[in-house]
C-alpha cells in the first residue's frame, strides 16, 4: 500500500497547484521536459502492455523524452492503479489499464482510491471484442447449441479468464445470466496461461480477445462461435455476434484507456489528449490496432469520465448478481 507520508505529500501538492492557476499554466506550457513513467497494472506481454508500449513508443517519438512503462502488476490491477493515483499530479506518471478498472470499484469496496475521484481520464484508446470459444471436443457447434449443453450439464462444464473479476471473466458471467446456465470458472493468471487451459482441455470455454483466439480457430485448435462485439469485427466477419446468436442486446467489449492522477493540470491533460488522438488518426497506426483486433477510439477526457461510469455501474450488477468475489 501507499505510505501514509505519500499521500500527505500528494494532498499537500494538490493544494498548491490548485491555489495557484499561474503555476499550473506555466507548469503545462514547459511540458514535458522529462522523462514519463507510463504505469502498466499489468505483468510484461500482455494485451495491455502492447498497447502501453505502443502509446510509450509514439509519445516518445513526439516529445523527444523517454515515456517508460512502469510494469506493477497485482491485487486484480489495484496496486499500479494505486500508484497513479496518489502519485504528484504534474503529468508525469501516466497510466494505461484496461476496463478491469470499473469492475474494481465493486470487486474491492475498501480500495484506497477511487477511479472516479482520484484519477483524471485523459482518452479512451482502445477497445477490443472478445471470441467466444471451446475446445473441439465440445459437442457443440453454435452459440445455441452451447448452452443447450451446458444446460444438459449444470455446472460441468468449465471457463478460463484471466483473472476474477477482469473483463474477460465478467463477459462470461453476463453470457452464463443471459443463457441461464450453470459453469465452473477457473481463473488463470494472465491470458497465456488461460488459453494454454483450453487448448489442453482443461477447460472446455473461454472469452479472450479476437487475437488470441482468430489464428488458433482457423487452425482448427479451437472452435470460435461468435463476438461479444454488438458489431462484427473486420478481422472476423464470418463470426456472428452473440446478440445475433439468441441472446438479443449482448453487447462486452475489452476496452484500454489512460488515466492521470485527479487535479493535473487541465492543459497537460489536453495535450496528452491531443497527442493520443493524432496516433489514433495515422493511418498505419489504425491498421496496427485493426490487425490485432483492436479497434482505436480515441476522443475527449470527458468522454472516458462518462465511459468510466457507465461501466462501473453496469459490472456492479454483474458482480452483484453473480456473487463475484476477488481471489
Amino acid at each position: 500500500m501507499i505510505p501514509l507520508l505519500r499521500g500527505t505529500y500528494w494532498a499537500a501538492a494538490i493544494g498548491i497547484a490548485g491555489s495557484c492557476p499561474a503555476a499550473a499554466v506555466a507548469q503545462a506550457a514547459s511540458y514535458p521536459s522529462k522523462p514519463i513513467r507510463l504505469v502498466n497494472p499489468y505483468a510484461p506481454g500482455g494485451t495491455v502492455d502492447i498497447v502501453a508500449r505502443v502509446v510509450a513508443q509514439k509519445l516518445n517519438e513526439a516529445w523527444g523524452l523517454p515515456v517508460i512503462v512502469d510494469n506493477r502488476p497485482g491485487a486484480g490491477t489495484t496496486i499500479g492503479t494505486e500508484i497513479v493515483a496518489h502519485a504528484v499530479p504534474d503529468g508525469y506518471t501516466l497510466l494505461q489499464t484496461s476496463g478491469t478498472i470499473a469492475a474494481n470499484v465493486t470487486l474491492y469496496p475498501k480500495l484506497s482510491f477511487d477511479p472516479v475521484k482520484n484519477l483524471a481520464p485523459v482518452a479512451l484508446v482502445v477497445q477490443a471484442p472478445y471470441i467466444l470459444a471451446v475446445h473441439p471436443a465440445v459437442p457443440a457447434r453454435s452459440v445455441q447449441e452451447f448452452i443447450n449443453l451446458a444446460r444438459a450439464r449444470p455446472g460441468q462444464l468449465a471457463f478460463a479468464s484471466v483473472g476474477t473479476g477482469s473483463t474477460a471473466h465478467l463477459t462470461m458471467e453476463l453470457f452464463r445470466s443471459l443463457a441461464r446456465i450453470e459453469m465452473l470458472h477457473v481463473p488463470y493468471k494472465g491470458g497465456a496461461p488461460s488459453i494454454s487451459a483450453i487448448l489442453s482441455g482443461e477447460v472446455q470455454s473461454i472469452f479472450s480477445p479476437v487475437p488470441s483466439v482468430l489464428p488458433l480457430a482457423r487452425s482448427g485448435k479451437l472452435r470460435a462461435f461468435a463476438v461479444s462485439s454488438a458489431a462484427r469485427v473486420e478481422l472476423a466477419p464470418d463470426l456472428p455476434t452473440i446478440a445475433e446468436s439468441g441472446l438479443p442486446g449482448f453487447d462486452s467489449t475489452g476496452w484500454y484507456a489512460m488515466f492521470v492522477p485527479m487535479h493535473t493540470p487541465r492543459g497537460i491533460v489536453d495535450q496528452i489528449n491531443a497527442e493520443i488522438n493524432r496516433i489514433l488518426r495515422q493511418p498505419e497506426q489504425r491498421e496496427r490496432f485493426l490487425s490485432i483486433g483492436m479497434v482505436p477510439v480515441g476522443g475527449s477526457p470527458e468522454a472516458l469520465g462518462e465511459y468510466l461510469k457507465v461501466e462501473i455501474a453496469r459490472w456492479a450488477k454483474v458482480i452483484r448478481e453473480a456473487g463475484v468475489k476477488p481471489e
